[in-house]
């Protein structure tokens, strides 16, 4: 299995070890999103602007986990429906405060086992943990489950797939998919170090549907008999009810339906953002969920310098920032319904209030 170490976490308070960690949703790289990032200057890539304005909540959090649905197969870059990314982006991801990447997705096997590889080797690399494709079965075998570990506190993550679009790994790559044997299997194997808390990010679901369907209810049931504590789910491209349990020692079985996007030129409603979800752990006798939140981001393409840019806001920034911004009023229209859209959808879950309350809205460059 693999551990991450000390690297990452927090720090206990009154003698209780507590742990928050954040899940964004689908990080796409469309042709447009390539074409943005490019620099004339220098004739290479920047994603930096792109979560500039989420990096101080973001690294606010002890652990950061996107859904990385690109390959950086390295070039010819390329958007759907074969993403291959920029290195760029992995650094962009890093900087804003990211540290855990899960890509057993559809799109993991778009450039084959040269994409898949060299995917692994930068993210190696550059110091990002990525979990759900390895190299071979052995690689599987090692750093598989992933364990982070830190304050006391070790988490187990899963990390599985529907499919890849009908393409299928070359030998010796693995891509986890949604077995329900394999993942009893992978669940008696982490059990063996007796994890604190057990995570499944799981990709799957319908497209575009705003709620989940009885396929999802049916295998989140499955990996809470299980032992899974809290499920994570991506791919619909647009958000999907939390559902929990309440007692008085805390929050069971919280399952994310779907997070939505995270960045991507898809700008229909409901496709055009999506949340990061706020998970936060605390341990004494036993681990649990004492809360949990969401935070609505919303993607801007304003021009700047004559040029689209992609810009990540959060949908719930007090009056006098959005101002700042310099919205159209088209734009405005769009980031004000996306943000009604997600709150109606989610009337369930405590929004949260970082930008609200610290006011620690980063300045644009």
């Amino acid at each position: 299995m693999g551990f991450a170490g000390d690297g990452i976490g927090g720090d206990g308070i009154d003698g209780k070890n507590t742990l928050r960690i954040v899940f964004a949703g689908d990080i796409m790289g469309h042709d447009s999103q390539i074409n943005a990032a490019f620099v004339d200057s220098t004739e290479g890539y920047d994603y930096e602007s792109c979560f500039s304005y989420l990096t101080p909540y973001l690294q606010d959090a002890d652990i950061a986990v996107g859904n990385l649905e690109v390959t950086l197969a390295g070039p010819p870059y390329k958007g759907y429906p074969r993403f291959s990314s920029p290195d760029a982006l992995l650094d962009g991801l890093l900087n804003a405060g990211f540290n855990v990447m899960v890509n057993a997705n559809n799109h993991v096997l778009d450039r084959g086992r040269d994409g898949l590889e060299r995917t692994q080797e930068v993210a190696g690399k550059k110091g990002m943990i990525l979990t759900g494709s390895f190299i071979s079965s052995g690689h599987r075998e090692q750093c598989y489950p992933l364990i982070l570990e830190k304050n006391d506190i070790m988490l187990a993550m899963l990390n599985y797939t529907y499919g890849t679009n009908g393409l299928k790994a070359d030998t010796p790559n693995v891509v986890n998919y949604i077995d329900t044997l394999q993942i009893f299997r992978d669940i008696q194997k982490v059990k063996l170090v007796e994890p604190d808390f057990v995570i499944a990010t799981i990709h799957w679901g319908k497209e575009y549907q705003r709620q989940e369907d009885q396929v999802q209810r049916a295998l989140a049931s499955f990996l809470f008999r299980q032992g899974v504590d809290a499920i994570i789910g991506s791919h619909p491209h647009v958000v999907q009810p939390v559902d929990y349990t309440q007692a008085d020692t805390g929050y069971h079985q919280l399952v994310v339906y779907s997070l939505g996007n995270f960045i991507s030129n898809q700008r229909d409603r409901y496709r055009d953002g999506g949340i990061i979800f706020g998970l936060e752990l605390e341990k004494s006798d036993q681990t649990r969920i004492t809360g949990f939140d969401y935070l609505p981001v919303w993607v801007h393409k304003p021009l700047h310098d004559e040029k689209r840019v992609f810009r990540l806001i959060p949908a719930n920034l007090p009056d006098e920032k959005v101002e700042r911004i310099g919205f159209t009023g088209t734009e405005l229209s769009g980031f004000r319904q996306f943000y009604q859209d997600t709150r109606d959808h989610l009337s369930n879950v405590p929004e949260n209030r970082f930008y609200l309350e610290n006011q620690l809205l980063q300045e644009h460059k």
